[in-house]
């Protein structure tokens, strides 16, 4: 993938298929395969096809016509397209921010360093934001997410910051998803995203 083109295609089975470019596509796919409520009743083999399914379904504009021997391919395209091309060392992470939770102070972080709001632009590519996204500096999203990583990892919290998370502390705890959704909401979440239990 060349990282000096903004792709608008992913090359799957020798052919280009066009695919969804705008970052609101794309936070789509990453906050479906976070919503535990769309895979409930799934096992962990299930619930990864699901997923896989779920972002090809999202991301390629003509999913049907891509040929089933070729979605495996198509998803490894996918995944490296939402990843900037960036290879990972596949060690699990800790979990340290929620796409619709920080919402509130990830867009204006993100602003801030676009100098304009992004969400009045009708487009974006996903590497644009992405490159926005990593570039955020000192603000209220980078505070929470740097106290959540010294939470996580058990480093004692400086002064300030325990003030700040006693304050703050809706706000830095990451939610833990509560709401129960009727099968009936469940179903509709299912056929939303493209398919069906």
């Amino acid at each position: 993938m060349d990282t000096w083109k903004l792709p608008t295609t992913l090359r799957v089975g020798w052919k280009e298929y066009e695919i969804r470019t705008d970052y609101r596509a794309v936070l789509d796919i990453l906050i479906a395969m976070n919503d535990p409520d769309i895979y409930a009743g799934m096992n962990e083999q299930e619930k990864n096809a699901e997923q896989s399914m779920t972002m090809l379904q999202i991301l390629y504009l003509d999913f049907d016509s891509i040929p089933p021997q070729h979605w495996k391919e198509a998803a490894e395209q996918a995944i490296e397209f939402i990843d900037c091309g960036f290879s990972s060392d596949n060690k699990p992470k800790p979990r340290l921010m929620d796409w619709n939770q920080d919402a509130p102070i990830l867009i204006p972080a993100v602003n801030k360093v676009a100098g304009k709001d992004i969400r009045a632009g009708k487009y974006m590519h996903w590497w644009t934001f992405l490159g926005l996204f990593m570039e955020i500096g000192e603000s209220t999203f980078a505070t929470v997410v740097g106290l959540r990583d010294k939470k996580k990892r058990g480093k004692k919290l400086e002064k300030w910051e325990q003030e700040f998370y006693k304050n703050n502390k809706s706000l830095v705890d990451l939610k833990v998803k509560q709401i129960e959704r009727s099968e009936e909401e469940k179903e509709e979440l299912r056929e939303l995203f493209g398919f069906k239990k």
